[in-house]
């Protein structure tokens, strides 16, 4: 197969610099920023990166395999597409974009509940190959026909979410008036027309509109009213009752996201889910938390027979999820990453960032010796 890398942007940095370039000042901000004074957002990273791995150069080899089996899914690479909401902020059919490089690649895409893209878009685009993620809805009905559309769409995980009991204090988005809903305001209409790429795509394909929830909304919403549906329609706080209600609804495999304490693993696996994507929102909710990779590191040694664990935040390239595979996640997903991609390379973003990630973990296996990414654990520095 043709490398579809563009050179120009061998990096996730090259990316972000290019997709600061290429979408409004609001956007950008929405997509790099974290939460109060950001400081979480920078020690997910720094910790992950604090990690040494050791090679061994006079052994037996064998090129290195990425193929990763999970949920009795043999993926070709070990990780996938985090969640992310309003994503046609960033550039249009975001969501599109990257479900359609997943599918190719074989990784796993997972759709937001406030994504702009409905379920049974991406279903097709992935052949049902999607996850699903669910901020849970205050209204009983409402979850029920939303895990009804899934479950007939064919997707085969569904992620709830547990750490959006409230939304983070965002400066950048509350300066832009992105807390919730977005809105259009002088600046930043001013901001839009000094990337005129990004406006014709825009308003080409139209304003962006939460597609899965579409058919609970009142027709013709103003702004305001908007605002008022959406904290009317969610009830992010997760807790034993709802999570059991869920499980006794959906048949597939369940994960929570959003956990970080032993003592909420511990619930997961007494509540009978599948696995855990151990996340702090990629710094977007806590910013006095924990990195998550110390996180990991607390949590692996105690569940790792008992409970699927994944991890999100801070990852930002191939280099990175080598070293949270050898901390003893069972897969990673990015987030950031793949949106720096689209925001930079529009269509091919997604394509390029997914080989770009391939290329970069090859790199480093082949580098320490591993054939297999299990063997990453092995070289680890203590």
């Amino acid at each position: 197969m043709k490398s579809l890398i563009n050179h120009k942007y061998p990096s996730v940095s090259d990316l972000r610099k290019r997709a600061m370039l290429k979408i409004p000042k609001f956007a950008f901000e929405y997509l790099d920023g974290g939460c109060n004074d950001d400081v979480n957002i920078k020690k997910n990273t720094n910790r992950i990166r604090d990690i040494e791995l050791k090679p061994n150069y006079l052994v037996d080899y064998k090129p290195p395999k990425l193929k990763t089996k999970l949920f009795g899914h043999e993926y070709d690479s070990p990780f996938g597409i985090a969640p992310i909401g309003l994503q046609c902020l960033m550039w249009p059919n975001s969501p599109q974009i990257l479900a359609k490089a997943a599918f190719k690649y074989n990784i796993p895409f997972i759709l937001s509940t406030v994504s702009t893209a409905s379920i049974e878009t991406i279903a097709q685009i992935t052949e049902g190959n999607a996850w699903f993620q669910l901020y849970h809805p205050a209204d009983e009905k409402v979850t029920k026909n939303i895990l009804k559309r899934v479950e007939e769409a064919g997707l085969p995980v569904l992620v709830i979410l547990a750490d959006v009991p409230s939304f983070g204090y965002r400066p950048r988005d509350i300066r832009n008036g992105l807390s919730m809903p977005p809105k259009m305001t002088l600046s930043n209409i001013v901001n839009a027309l000094k990337r005129p790429h990004w406006s014709l795509k825009t308003l080409l394909n139209g304003q962006p509109n939460f597609e899965t929830l579409k058919p609970y909304m009142p027709k013709n919403l103003s702004l305001n009213q908007l605002a008022k549906f959406m904290d009317s329609t969610f009830d992010g706080r997760l807790n034993e009752e709802k999570i059991k209600r869920i499980r006794d609804l959906w048949k597939g495999k369940l994960v929570i996201k959003g956990t970080e304490s032993l003592y909420d693993i511990k619930k997961a696996v007494d509540l009978g889910l599948d696995g855990v994507i151990i996340s702090n929102h990629g710094g977007r909710q806590v910013d006095a938390g924990q990195a998550t990779i110390d996180s990991l590191k607390t949590i692996y040694p105690v569940y790792k027979d008992k409970i699927t664990i994944m991890m999100d935040s801070g990852i930002r390239g191939g280099a990175d999820i080598a070293r949270v595979m050898s901390c003893g996640a069972n897969f990673t997903f990015l987030g950031r990453t793949f949106m720096y991609g689209v925001s930079a390379l529009g269509i091919k973003g997604g394509n390029h960032t997914i080989e770009m990630l391939n290329k970069q973990l090859t790199q480093v296996m082949d580098q320490l010796s591993c054939a297999e990414i299990d063997d990453l654990k092995k070289m680890l520095v203590l």
